[in-house]
């Protein structure tokens, strides 16, 4: 910041001017070595995943020798990793992950300077009109899963491949954020010509909007098609054992060390209750829904499948004594233990200081837990 000062330059040009350098730079390069940095990176990574993920098959494989890229069930390796492929597969991988990681502090670094321009106060409130949003991401994702499905059941989905990407993470988070600043433009507008008192009831309110038009489709799906059906009973489970165990690791904190709670208050319970949710969704979709006859739903993500396969080495398998518990049960407790120990640094003081940052890195922090989680929750109460 003091070099920025020095040559006069403002934080925002700096931070923009960045940007546009990283993506000049990422896209020359993947022109100039094709194969190596668009389809050995690039594609193996990130683009390929989506597009994977869109189709609804088990990989896309790039063959290097004839530059074809098909999928895994029709290729001679299948989606096995050998000499003269790149493979692709639907969810994250270790290399997918520090990239997104490093990704999103460059973009909140973006957005704390946009939103520095504005009155947020007071915060907590604004924190708390933005959860809708959060609950949003995870129903508009679902909505790309039932363009799956329809593929599946051989009806064409109403969003083809490549626009259908914009409801595929990473590139969903985008689509969030630029729905979410529009309405919060929206709410400050009104706010500002006094045809509301404040920005964070308008704010909320169109986060509402949108999330129930969202599950709004889903529920018009089921109605008109036998391929989606929804399971209300897998809402009220998920949402009911997250609440119960949010409040109870809340309350327990609160009982035994007041002091994680006192910065935060009861926006921890929010960053607590929204991670809860992530992992109560994981355990039922990775080892429940045979109970509703769904079928079989695997982990996205590395770390999730890491814990399960610990979990299954330790047991010997899905049970304990001969009763089934399944492998992921331990993820329900990661998720509740971690933001616990995130909030222990948010202290009064950290608040005092930078309250906006704090709620940014707090809204934050519950989107990654709570996005993906209502994902997995909603996609299997809706089967697919």
């Amino acid at each position: 910041m003091e070099l920025l000062e020095r040559y006069g330059i403002r934080p925002e040009v700096a931070w923009l001017g960045t940007l546009v350098a990283g993506v000049l730079t990422i896209a020359t390069a993947a022109v100039v070595f094709t194969e190596r940095v668009y389809y050995g990176f690039l594609w193996r990574y990130f683009w390929g995943p989506v597009e994977a993920d869109s189709q609804g098959v088990d990989c896309l494989v790039y063959q290097r020798t004839s530059g074809d890229v098909v999928p895994g069930a029709t290729a001679a390796e299948g989606c096995a990793r050998v000499e003269g492929v790149f493979v692709a597969e639907p969810g994250y991988t270790v290399v997918s992950t520090i990239s997104y990681i490093l990704v999103l502090v460059f973009m909140l670094g973006g957005v704390y300077l946009l939103l520095d321009r504005f009155d947020l106060s007071p915060y907590d409130r604004f924190f708390y009109a933005l959860v809708p949003f959060m609950l949003f991401g995870g129903a508009l994702r679902v909505v790309e899963d039932s363009f799956v499905a329809a593929r599946a059941a051989g009806e064409t989905p109403a969003i083809e491949f490549p626009a259908s990407a914009a409801l595929i993470s990473p590139f969903i988070y985008f689509t969030v954020f630029f729905v979410a600043l529009s309405s919060f433009l929206v709410a400050k507008y009104l706010a500002h010509a006094e045809i509301t008192e404040t920005f964070y009831y308008p704010l909320a309110g169109l986060g509402v909007g949108w999330l129930v038009g969202t599950f709004g489709y889903l529920l018009y799906l089921s109605r008109t098609n036998d391929w989606i059906t929804l399971h209300p009973s897998i809402l009220v489970i998920v949402v009911g054992i997250a609440t119960a165990s949010a409040a109870l690791v809340y309350l327990g904190v609160d009982r035994f060390d007041p002091a994680t709670n006192a910065g935060t208050g009861l926006m921890g319970l929010v960053v607590v209750w929204g991670h809860a949710v992530d992992g109560i969704a994981n355990v039922l979709a990775n080892d429940w829904t045979q109970l509703w006859g769904l079928g079989e739903y695997g982990a996205k993500h590395p770390f999730n499948q890491a814990i399960m396969d610990v979990t299954s080495a330790i047991q010997g398998g899905p049970e304990i004594g001969g009763i089934y518990v399944g492998t992921a049960w331990p993820f329900f407790f990661v998720k509740l233990l971690v933001p616990v120990l995130i909030l222990a640094v948010f202290d009064e003081e950290f608040f005092e200081e930078s309250p906006r940052f704090a709620v940014m890195l707090l809204g934050a922090i519950v989107a990654v837990g709570l996005g993906p989680g209502t994902r997995d929750m909603i996609r299997v109460a809706f089967g697919i």
